[in-house]
Parts: C-alpha cells; sequence; structure tokens
C-alpha cells in the first residue's frame, strides 16, 4: 500500500507495517477531509461574493462572511496532512486519538483530528511515566516535505502489543534537537515538553513569567501559550482585545512570523516595542548612560503629568459673556469649577468638550430666557473672547511639543521635575529639532496617551463650529418657513423638534485613523523582557488594563543587569498577581558550549541561571585568528546544511545562509554555526560585555568558533 512515511535508512526498522500501517489508513482520511473541506469552503465563497446584497445590513453581513471565509481557506491552505502531530493511545483500550493544530471532521461529523489546545489534547504534552493521565503510549510524527520523515513512541504501561511501538524515544528526539535550523524558528509544537506545555496552559489572570536560560524554549513556549489562550480562554478572544507580541528586534520578528500562523491563529499583532511610537521609526540610540537612566524612570511619568498641569490653569479674573439671550458674568469661581469639571480619566485635549459643557450649563442656570443647551452651546464658542480665553487657559497640546519643551528649557525640566539634580538635567537636555531617542519614546507614549490627539480634538470642534453654522442658518430657514405657513395644522412648526435637528447635525463624518498598537489588548506577551526599562513598561501596562502577561526572559542576559527578583521589578512597576516559572533545560545549546559559556556569565552573575544541556555533539568549541574567518565560512557552508551567523563583525554581508548580526540583534535566534569575533580593547570583566559574549556563544546548536 501507499505510505506517508519515508523513513531514513538507519530508521528502517520503523517503518514495519505493524507499526505504521493503522496511521497511513488514518492520515489518508485527514487528507481527503482537508481536500473535501477546502472545496467546500471555496464554493461557499463563491456563493458569498456573488450574493447581490440588497440591502446595506445584507451587504455587511456579505462582506463579513467572505472575510470569514477568506479567512478559513488560508488557514486550511496553510496545512496538510502535515497538521496531524501525533497520536494518543488510552490505556483503557478505546480508539487512538489523533491530536493536531486544528480540529478536523469526517463527513459523518465524528472527530479525524483533536485540537491540540482542546483539554483532550493536554495528556499528549502533559503525559510523563510518573503521571500517565491515562495514556498507555504515545506517537509524535516529524514531518519533513510533506512526508513522515520520523516518529518516536513513548510508552507509560507495560502491556503494550509486540511491534506495535518503536522503543527508542529518547535517541530519536535527541539527535531531531540537533537538526540543520534554517531563518525561520523551527515547529516544535509536536515535541513540547510537559514542563513547556503547562506554563503553555496556565490561566491568563495576573502576569506568568517564563524565566530561563538561552535554549530552554521560552520565546517558543510563549507564542504557543499567545494561541493557546486566544482558543481556550473566553477573557483573551479577539472580540475582548486580542493578543499583542512585542519583540526585541526586527531580526526577531522575521524569525517567528510564520508561529502563530501555522498554529492557527492569524489575528495576532506582532511587533517592536520602539513601533508603539510613531517617532520610534527614527528614534536613534540614546548615547548618554545618565540620560538613558533618568528618562527610563517610572518616576518620569509624574513628569508629564506636572508639565500637562502646567496648561490646565483656570482664569483668574471676571467675564461678562454676551449671549442673543442676555448677558451672564463668569467670576473666577465659575473658571475653577468648569476647568474641575473633566473626568481624571479624560485625556487633555478632549476635556476641553466638559469644559465647554460646564460653562455652557452656568450660563443657561443664569438665563431668563428659556434657550436649549446645545443651542447656547453653539453660541458661546461663536464668541472670540470666550473662545481665546478657554483656548488659552487649556491649550490643545502635541505630545512631541510637551516632550521637546522639557529637554529644551530648563526651568520647565526643573518645575515640572524638581527631584532631578543638576546633572541630571544637564544630561537630558536636547535642543528643538534634535532626533528622538529610544529613551524617549515611553515619555512620548505617556505624554500621548494623558493629553490624546490633538487632530481628533480639532476635528470634534470644527465639528461643533459647522453644525452651530448650519443650525443658524436652518434656524433662519425654518422661522421663514414657519411664518409663512397658513395650514391649518401648522405642520411646519415640526421643523424645531429636536429630534429632526439632531438628525440634520449628522454632517461631518470625518475621522482619526486609529492606533492599531494602542490597545488595550487583552493578554500581551513581552520577549526580552529583561532588557526593559521601569518607563517601557508603563508603555506595556497602559495597553493591557486586564494585567494578563506573559513575560519572557533571563536575568542573566539583562544588559543593563538585573539584581532583584521578578516579583520585585514587576510589582515595582505595577504590576499585581505575579508568577514565575523557571525553565532549567537547554534543548539548544550543546553540552561543549555551554561548558565555556557558563564561566563567563557566571564571572559577573554567579547566580545566573544557567539551564543544563540535554544533548553533546562531541565537538569542541574552536578557537582561531581574525584572518581565518572567510576559510571558516567557506569551509562550513561548503559542506554543511543549516544557517550560520557571525557576531561582531558588522562589515560583513549578509547572504542566504550567513547572517552578519551584533549579539544584541542575535537574541532570540539560533544557528548551526556562530563565528564570535571577539574584539579585544573593551573591559572583560563588565556585565555588558559578559552578556554580549553569553548571548553570542550560546545562539549556537552545533558549532561555535572564536575569532580573536
Amino acid at each position: 500500500m501507499d505510505t506517508v512515511f519515508t523513513l531514513p535508512p538507519h530508521r528502517r526498522a520503523k517503518a514495519d507495517p505493524a507499526s505504521i500501517a493503522a496511521d497511513d489508513r488514518h492520515l489518508a482520511r485527514i487528507d481527503a477531509a482537508l481536500r473535501s473541506s477546502l472545496a467546500d469552503l471555496e464554493q461557499r465563497l463563491a456563493r458569498t461574493r456573488t450574493d447581490p446584497g440588497r440591502s446595506g445590513q445584507d451587504a455587511m453581513e456579505r462582506d463579513l462572511e467572505t472575510h470569514r471565509l477568506t479567512a478559513e481557506i488560508r488557514a486550511v491552505r496553510r496545512v496538510g496532512q502535515d497538521m496531524c502531530l501525533g497520536r494518543l493511545v488510552p490505556a483503557d483500550g478505546t480508539a487512538p486519538v489523533y491530536i493536531g493544530r486544528r480540529g478536523l471532521l469526517d463527513d459523518t461529523g465524528r472527530p479525524l483530528l483533536i485540537d491540540w489546545r482542546s483539554p483532550a489534547a493536554a495528556p499528549f504534552f502533559a503525559a510523563t511515566p510518573a503521571r500517565p493521565m491515562g495514556i498507555a503510549w504515545r506517537r509524535r510524527y516529524r514531518w519533513t516535505a510533506g512526508r513522515v520523515s520520523d516518529y518516536w513512541d513513548e510508552v507509560f504501561t507495560a502491556e503494550i502489543p509486540v511491534g506495535a511501538v518503536a522503543l527508542d524515544d529518547r535517541s530519536a528526539f535527541v539527535a531531531d534537537l540537533g537538526a540543520a535550523r534554517s531563518s525561520r524558528m523551527r515547529d516544535v509544537l509536536g515535541t513540547i515538553a510537559a514542563d513547556q506545555d503547562a506554563i503553555v496552559r496556565a490561566p491568563s489572570r495576573g502576569v506568568r513569567v517564563v524565566d530561563g536560560g538561552p535554549g530552554t524554549g521560552k520565546s517558543i513556549v510563549a507564542l504557543h501559550r499567545a494561541a493557546y489562550l486566544l482558543y481556550a480562554d473566553p477573557q483573551v478572544g479577539h472580540h475582548r482585545g486580542g493578543v499583542l507580541v512585542i519583540g526585541p528586534h526586527e531580526p526577531y520578528l522575521s524569525y517567528v512570523a510564520d508561529v502563530l500562523p501555522d498554529l492557527g491563529e492569524d489575528g495576532v499583532r506582532v511587533c517592536l516595542l520602539d513601533e508603539m511610537v510613531p517617532e520610534g521609526r527614527k528614534a536613534v540610540a540614546e548615547s548618554s548612560p545618565r540620560a538613558a537612566a533618568v528618562k527610563g524612570s517610572a518616576a518620569m511619568v509624574e513628569m508629564i503629568d506636572r508639565a500637562i498641569r502646567f496648561y490646565e490653569t483656570p482664569p483668574a479674573t471676571d467675564m461678562v459673556v454676551d449671549t442673543e439671550w442676555g448677558a451672564v458674568l463668569l467670576r473666577a469661581a465659575d473658571w475653577a469649577e468648569a476647568f474641575a469639571a473633566p473626568d481624571a480619566a479624560t485625556p487633555h485635549n478632549d476635556a476641553r468638550e466638559e469644559i465647554w459643557a460646564a460653562l455652557g450649563d452656568t450660563v443657561v442656570d443664569r438665563l431668563a430666557a428659556d434657550v436649549s443647551a446645545t443651542d447656547l452651546a453653539s453660541s458661546l464658542r461663536e464668541i472670540d473672547e470666550l473662545r481665546d480665553r478657554v483656548e488659552s487657559s487649556w491649550t490643545v497640546i502635541d505630545a512631541p511639543d510637551l516632550v521637546a519643551d522639557l529637554w529644551a528649557v530648563p526651568a520647565y525640566l526643573r518645575h515640572c521635575a524638581p527631584w532631578l539634580d543638576e546633572d541630571d538635567r544637564a544630561a537630558v537636555r536636547r535642543d528643538l529639532g534634535a532626533p528622538w531617542t529610544t529613551a524617549d519614546l515611553p515619555l512620548l507614549d505617556v505624554a500621548r496617551r494623558r493629553l490624546g490627539d490633538p487632530k481628533a480634538s480639532a476635528l470634534r470642534e470644527r465639528r461643533v463650529r459647522v453644525v452651530a453654522s448650519e443650525r443658524a442658518r436652518r434656524r433662519a430657514v425654518i422661522d421663514d418657513l414657519v411664518a409663512s405657513d397658513d395650514s391649518e395644522l401648522r405642520v411646519m412648526s415640526m421643523l424645531r423638534g429636536d429630534d429632526l435637528q439632531n438628525t440634520l447635525d449628522d454632517i461631518d463624518s470625518s475621522t482619526v485613523e486609529p492606533d492599531r498598537l494602542g490597545g488595550p489588548f487583552s493578554h500581551i506577551v513581552v520577549d526580552e523582557a529583561q532588557e526593559l526599562t521601569d518607563a517601557q513598561w508603563q508603555m506595556v501596562r497602559a495597553r493591557c488594563p486586564s494585567g494578563s502577561l506573559t513575560v519572557v526572559g533571563d536575568r542573566a542576559q539583562a544588559h543593563r543587569g538585573f539584581p532583584e527578583p521578578w516579583q520585585e521589578r514587576l510589582t515595582r512597576v505595577g504590576f499585581t498577581e505575579i508568577a514565575v516559572s523557571t525553565l532549567d533545560v537547554n534543548y539548544r545549546t550543546p553540552s561543549e558550549i555551554m561548558a565555556e559559556a557558563e564561566p563567563v556569565i557566571r564571572a559577573v552573575l554567579p547566580d545566573a541561571n544557567v539551564p543544563r544541556s540535554v544533548r553533546s555533539t562531541g565537538v569542541s568549541v574552536r578557537h582561531a585568528g581574525i584572518d581565518d574567518l572567510d576559510a571558516i565560512v567557506d569551509e562550513w557552508a561548503a559542506t554543511s546544511e543549516g544557517v550560520a551567523c557571525v557576531i561582531g563583525m558588522p562589515s560583513l554581508p549578509d547572504t542566504r545562509r550567513i547572517r552578519s548580526l551584533s549579539a544584541r540583534s542575535a537574541k532570540g535566534l539560533e544557528f548551526d554555526l556562530v563565528v564570535l569575533v571577539d574584539r579585544p580593547g573593551i573591559d572583560p570583566t563588565g556585565v555588558d560585555r559578559a552578556v554580549d559574549r553569553y548571548v553570542a556563544m550560546t545562539r549556537a546548536t552545533q558549532r561555535l568558533v572564536v575569532l580573536k
């Protein structure tokens, strides 16, 4: 019979029909069901697109269904038979359960695949010999080019039919860990370990810290956790805000681009922290360590609040307001009351609407004439002196202008941040128009959130003025029509009704482009979180009011140092309900490389969480001179598969299989070969230097070469 198994010669024993025939039959049914499902979806999409949609509601529903079917087709096309991860054989003798990236039914409605995120699939990842969870044995597949190129069986009971199981699971699994890498994160869903799966399926409430050294799989665990929560947790689903994944650098975003779509989730947003702020696209690195430290403090949020309050000073003098219904005296107390009216959560620029409303209420209360609040509010904005006084006392501000003034005007900074000393103020001093730095971005972000969008505010005020002008014009026309109406029912008087007037007012639909990264999100994943400053954590908190986060990091890889525990750091920046899960098994880096990398980080961080490697290659770390670089890379490219990275040689161009990166931009990535150019002249005992070397050395999955 035809088989989907294409096993290498040294795995020939696994090709015994007694071991694989049942799988072949089931995988064939999966293939047929996928083809049928795809054909059905394409037919439904074609019918939906030709539906004329007679009403506006029908057209909207047609567009939504078109979008849903298109997304479903795209998801099905991403997978084939290899959507099947493996199978579970229950200990009670019932039928095997096949686990997949997605759930799948046959044409009778019976399950062919159980979604990996469902409770029924949990034993596939979590069962161990000590805790078999009702499972006799399980099988995991390794797929290559649409064929099963290997599989591993793990047995949890002694009562297994002879020939049904291939008992070489551990050696095959370890061999798979050493397989050649590519430019994208490798698929590990079928081989997630029990301790990793426990983190994936942990409740979404609060902050879950995934602490682990190099190669422990913490990043891939966090991404799988995002996909799991979207499927299994109603508090996290897309209709409640969705999930945001924050990565450390551009190479990381490219590296993980396929992970979530392959897990069935296309809607997760992935970005860099700097991309959350418009100025982040052109921001440069902060050159002054002292300025970076000052700007990175959470106390600077108070500086922004003080700076905004500087522009919220009610007039201290009385003013007579002349309206067409009479004159009203506004005293200083009235101004103070109006300026206190905005809710504390209302952004500064948006709050002017509440001030106008409060002023209108005061004037209406003091007028003897019968006037509607709507008509009066429109009229008040046309009084130049009143409008000028409101605008000058509660100024519309743009966030970049506010922060730029703080850095450029010493007296303003001294007023808003009195706790800074003279050296601190000198460190952050910048001329107007100077480029923004990455350390400025959290302050620009909090300023933008506190202020609101001045363009949106301007649009609202323009709309109010246009509506006021249109109402005045209509009122004059209606007065003429009513005066000339000699009908018995006086039907023209209906034109003065508020309902009709409010309907006619909807004449300006101008909007501001929404901030796609502004939140709120129901869950946020932060990778390489040990690098975030206190101010940057405020950016994250502001986008996740629920406080539901997955925080991924390694304190030993923090360039600025990370002396306190995770709970202390995260509590200080405002989070609560913090749980820490530690991963301490290194699946990536061979023990020979870790033997050289561990002393590097222990010299500066004796308590570093250095994970233990599960495999050895027998290949020692090679040391050579920098003149040997070209020969080493050329020899490797000619004789090996996979990808390599040269770290510390920025002048070297990238090729398809060989990257040139800094240690910081290599974080979170992995390569078959790493060539570390260990340049002299830098303090070898500094934490920053040690972290860079440790990170660079532990990117390697096969070979490490250190050049001096």
